[in-house]
């Protein structure tokens, strides 16, 4: 059937195959098409399954010839991927190049083009012994205040305020809307019942000196202008009007930092002293899980730098993909609220998809790194690792051993978890073989909240 097949190399791991098959092979095609139709074709005159082939190719000779061309490309690109070195991407089904332009002739051979996205080439630079340079980071006493005013917080005895008006440190309750000039709502801009502690700044326009002084009940509209550096892009540089509602006040008591506020918050903690040692291992703890993270994608940059490779589109695709996924998620999936809000912010899903491709292709690149450094280490886990490694994500996940077993067995997980445990035991031989340099100091707050 197949006569001739070509393979050419594009840019960005994309194949061009030209594939030719032979005439007779087209021919078979078109008389096996039109003998099954001739079986179950109706045609004004002829009863059911008695229309002269000859009557059938007159009316409708060309649809059967472009079908006989498209059941033998895909019939014949099946027999041909199975034997080309470069094969597409799992996901990624091979494309007509030129579709529009494709003509089947039955004195000819059928020849047409497909293009594809393969697993790119890559050619590794030094991986081992990379240098990098990681910051020192500085626990002070103002990182235990700020999170012994948390707990403070989190402890708060609230009570309704019933008369009295908003004061710094009440929680607020408050409807509130912009408005134009012809005093109706801008479409999106309406919240009920937002609720937030009065001096906090908690709020997308910043009301705090706005709602103070108001009574439950009471109404006003304020004019806000905002600078050309606010921290919502949306807003920077306008002038708004915002109506406001407050429909309820609560004062909140704060308790007192000592003892009894420690053993309020757990009874493992029987004095201030114990709470404020928790608190700094769990701030060590977030610094040495952060560091881990970091001196990981600091190398694989390097490595990358040093790297020569092409990402396919579609592999940065899927990662844009999974980036607006997550994205929906924390709007709680509700896609027509975010498209609001983007236009709102004068912009599409496209623009937000583009502002994140950099992010994505350099995500990619290190996916693909990884994985090549994982093919060129051959590092193997252990029956006995994987099985460590079971329990521990048994116990984390809060299922029993055999509950958890069964669940991963259930969903052939087995080789996705030996999968995951090399890959660290990858990172880990980097570090480990790595040179890493002490940087500038860099006070916890700013350490946790920095990208990497």
């Amino acid at each position: 059937m197949i006569k001739n097949k070509e393979i050419k190399t594009l840019e960005n791991s994309v194949v061009e195959l030209t594939v030719t098959i032979e005439k007779e092979s087209l021919k078979k095609e078109y008389d096996e098409l039109l003998g099954k139709y001739a079986k179950t074709a109706q045609v004004k005159g002829f009863r059911k399954g008695k229309v002269p082939a000859a009557i059938l190719e007159r009316k409708y000779s060309d649809s059967l010839k472009m079908e006989s061309g498209y059941n033998l490309v895909e019939k014949s690109l099946e027999d041909v991927l199975k034997d080309v070195e470069k094969k597409p991407l799992p996901y990624y089904t091979p494309r007509l190049v030129d579709e529009e332009s494709f003509t089947v002739d039955l004195d000819k051979d059928l020849v047409f083009k497909v293009s594809y996205e393969t697993y790119p080439e890559i050619t590794l630079g030094q991986y081992k012994g990379v240098e990098i340079e990681i910051p020192k980071v500085k626990i002070s006493k103002e990182d235990e205040k700020r999170e012994l005013e948390r707990y403070q917080e989190q402890n708060a005895v609230v009570t309704e305020k019933k008369d009295g008006v908003v004061e710094k440190n009440d929680v607020a309750t408050i409807s509130y809307a912009e408005i134009d000039e012809n005093g109706n709502t801008v479409e999106g801009t309406a919240r009920e019942d937002f609720t937030f502690t009065v001096g906090t700044g908690y709020n997308y326009y910043k009301i705090d000196d706005d709602v103070t002084g108001m009574k439950t009940g009471e109404e006003k509209t304020v004019e806000k202008t905002f600078g050309d550096d606010f921290e919502y892009k949306e807003l920077a540089g306008k002038k708004v009007k915002v109506k406001i509602k407050v429909t309820g006040i609560k004062s909140k008591q704060l308790p007192d930092i000592d003892d009894e506020l420690a053993q309020d918050i757990s009874e493992k903690y029987k004095t201030l002293e114990d709470l404020k040692k928790d608190i700094k291992e769990k701030q060590n703890g977030m610094i040495d899980s952060k560091l881990k993270a970091l001196k990981q994608q600091r190398i694989i940059d390097k490595i990358v730098e040093a790297s020569t490779l092409d990402v396919p589109s579609s592999m940065v695709e899927q990662e844009l993909e999974h980036s607006w996924q997550n994205f929906l998620y924390q709007f709680g999936g509700d896609d027509t609220k975010v498209l609001k809000l983007l236009e709102m912010q004068n912009k599409t899903k496209e623009d937000l998809l583009e502002e994140w491709k950099p992010s994505a292709v350099k995500s990619v690149k290190g996916q693909l790194i990884v994985s090549k450094i994982m093919d060129e280490e051959k590092l193997e886990v252990s029956d006995e690792e994987a099985e460590e490694e079971l329990k521990k994500q048994a116990a984390q996940s809060g299922m029993g051993e055999d509950e958890f077993r069964k669940y991963i067995e259930d969903n052939n997980m087995s080789s996705y978890l030996k999968h995951s445990l090399i890959e660290r035991k990858t990172y880990e031989m980097l570090i480990d073989s790595s040179v890493i340099k002490t940087g500038e100091t860099v006070k916890f707050l700013d350490f946790i909240q920095m990208n990497n």
